[in-house]
């Protein structure tokens, strides 16, 4: 293997430099692609979008008045609000992403295109109405910490929190079950998960695809049923570790 592009247009042959270079490059790209990064992003999804969720629904500027908003951005009481709509959630969405890409380098050839499309396409709409949620839901809080806007009044508030919980609770849901279904059928087809396992997840799945409910909590099923499947691949590959060490007759 030669260099053509050298100043003066003499080639080369490439250096033990190069080499090792390349080496480090594929081994991080195989470590990133390794059924325990699922499982770390996994659960680093499941903690990230937990804390987001509670802290925008325990903060009280979701639920002040006028005067009561006034006196809480004025002490800062939006602070945490910040942190979970600008921080937490987009990490969470990051990691969610990086959870997929994984699962689907993993099943590899045996996935099925019909049902890793639907995967691929239902995990990325939902994070991306994770992301509009947060970006609306944090919005007033931007508008007056960093571009000096007016502080909101109880009413808009009110409004900016109706969208949110639309896009959070009704929207994203939907997308989060279809994600759950077809997570359970690759599972199942690919013999990743066992029967049981993958019965549970189709009914998660229905739970949230048909129940129509502005109750806070119901999102938080997601990354529940993503962090139980992350356990349950790094359970998995630990246990192939430890045979692949037992020698044969061992």
């Amino acid at each position: 293997m030669s260099r053509p592009d050298l100043p003066n247009g003499s080639t080369a042959p490439v250096g033990a430099a190069d080499a090792s270079t390349l080496a480090v490059i594929e081994d991080a790209g195989a470590t990133l692609r390794a059924p325990w990064a699922a499982s770390v992003a996994g659960m680093l999804f499941a903690a990230l979008l937990t804390l987001a969720l509670v802290l925008i629904r325990t903060s009280p500027i979701t639920t002040a008045g006028d005067a009561e908003l006034r006196a809480l951005f004025a002490a800062g009481a939006d602070q945490s609000y910040v942190i979970a709509s600008l921080y937490l959630v987009p990490f969470a969405g990051i990691m969610f992403l990086w959870f997929v890409a994984v699962i689907r380098d993993q099943v590899g050839e045996r996935e099925d295109r019909f049902f890793g499309t639907v995967f691929l396409g239902s995990g990325v709409l939902f994070v991306a109405m994770l992301f509009v949620g947060a970006a609306i839901a944090g919005a007033p809080a931007v508008g007056v910490r960093y571009l000096g806007l007016d502080i909101p009044s109880g009413a808009e508030m009110e409004t900016i929190r109706a969208i949110g919980y639309t896009l959070f609770f009704i929207s994203a849901t939907k997308a989060a079950a279809v994600c759950v279904i077809s997570i359970s059928t690759l599972g199942l087809r690919s013999r990743t998960f066992p029967v049981w396992f993958a019965v549970t997840g189709y009914v998660l799945g229905l739970v949230l695809l048909l129940v129509i409910t502005f109750l806070d909590w119901v999102l938080l099923l997601l990354p529940a049923w993503v962090a139980v499947v992350s356990l349950f691949i790094l359970r998995r590959e630990q246990a192939r570790s430890r045979a692949a060490r037992t020698p044969a007759g061992g």
